[in-house]
């Protein structure tokens, strides 16, 4: 179950946002295995002054319209699969909705499978039905 927050700059259009949304979920299937249905994205629009980054950070030269993607995820996957992620996730935004690569951050956050409650009160995960 990834929790995808995408938070960039206001101003892009609403087509725009839901190719980074799908964009992001897509590659999370392909390459997490991620299930159908399990899709749970917030996109958030920061004003200028609520945005800041290092342009420059690691020799990566970012413009505005850097997209900062985190995944909270199950602690599960292995170092060949984060990376196929995020070179798919690279790739897919880059083609729709037309980001560089560089404008592109990722950040997971890795969490044990009984951190979860998808409703009800229950924790899914760690007591299976």
């Amino acid at each position: 179950m990834p929790l995808i927050r995408i938070s960039l700059r206001a101003g892009k259009p609403a087509a725009y946002r839901a190719a980074l949304g799908e964009g992001v979920y897509a590659a999370l299937r392909e390459t997490f295995g991620v299930p159908e249905d399990d899709r749970f994205v917030m996109i958030h629009e920061h004003e200028v002054e609520n945005f800041a980054y290092g342009a420059g950070y690691l020799g990566i030269a970012r413009s505005d319209d850097l997209v900062i993607v985190q995944i909270t995820c199950n602690d599960t996957r292995s170092l060949a699969q984060k990376r196929a992620l995020y070179r798919r996730i690279v790739d897919t935004l880059v083609g729709d909705p037309g980001l560089r690569a560089e404008d592109v951050l990722i950040n997971l956050v890795e969490v044990k499978t009984e951190n979860w409650s998808f409703g009800n009160g229950l924790a899914q995960y760690a007591d299976p039905a």
